[in-house]
């Protein structure tokens, strides 16, 4: 199954410093249809407008994968850390017991993100919280591991708490990649820029591709893409 969600169709919330999209139901959008995708639970799409952000607020038991398209956020929390993250790079933060957090765009310019939501295996470990360069000619033409299981032990990876990938690539318009998927897993894909086929089916800028029951997808860019995907439990 493939189903394409428009991003014309996804909730919505102008804050006028927050212009955010949400792929699934949060806050004050609330579709009992799309409350998450297997261990999913939140996908939104922001933009941050410049010199403004969230102040101090909290979370418990979540893992909180922030992806940033351009801009830059910083991250200040109740353990001390402190760190900006720019575009193209990631910020993970496993909120586990209770960590208190505030993120701020502190450019001159709007930030744009997504900030994705799995839910964890295990509830009530420490909080902590990471960042990881990922220079953008690495996933040229392939997929590249941002955050993944601590099972994987792989260094270049950010560590979550969930039986979850999260993958990054880069397409220039004509080529295309392949993804070998579990069927019985939840997959979630979104092109931030460019259009794509996915299996024959076209999707725009933005739009949700939620996939399950499927072995494999051929992607193909019909315009230079980048491309941001999850592979949950």
């Amino acid at each position: 199954m493939i189903d394409i969600r428009p991003f014309a169709g996804l909730g919505h919330a102008d804050h006028g410093w927050l212009d955010a999209r949400h792929h699934f139901s949060f806050a004050g959008y609330h579709d009992p249809a799309r409350m998450g995708w297997g261990a999913i639970r939140v996908w939104n799409d922001d933009i941050i407008a410049a010199q403004s952000g969230f102040p101090p607020h909290s979370h418990a038991d979540m893992e909180i994968v922030t992806f940033v398209r351009s801009g830059a956020i910083t991250h200040q929390d109740s353990l001390g850390n402190t760190g900006s993250t720019g575009a193209g790079d990631v910020q993970v933060m496993s909120a586990g017991t209770g960590i208190t957090h505030a993120e701020y765009n502190l450019e001159a310019e709007p930030t744009t993100l997504f900030q994705i939501w799995i839910m964890p295996d295990h509830r009530g470990e420490q909080p902590s919280w990471g960042q990881r360069e990922f220079p953008k000619a690495d996933r040229s033409g392939k997929w590249v591991t941002l955050a993944a299981s601590e099972a994987n032990g792989e260094s270049s990876v950010l560590p979550i708490r969930a039986d979850a990938s999260v993958l990054a690539a880069r397409l220039n318009a004509g080529e295309t990649l392949d993804y070998s998927a579990d069927p019985a897993r939840h997959l979630y894909l979104v092109a931030p820029t460019g259009r794509i086929t996915i299996n024959g089916r076209l999707a725009n800028p933005r739009d949700g591709i939620a996939v399950t029951g499927e072995t494999r997808l051929e992607i193909r860019a019909e315009d230079d893409a980048e491309l941001v995907l999850v592979d949950a439990r």
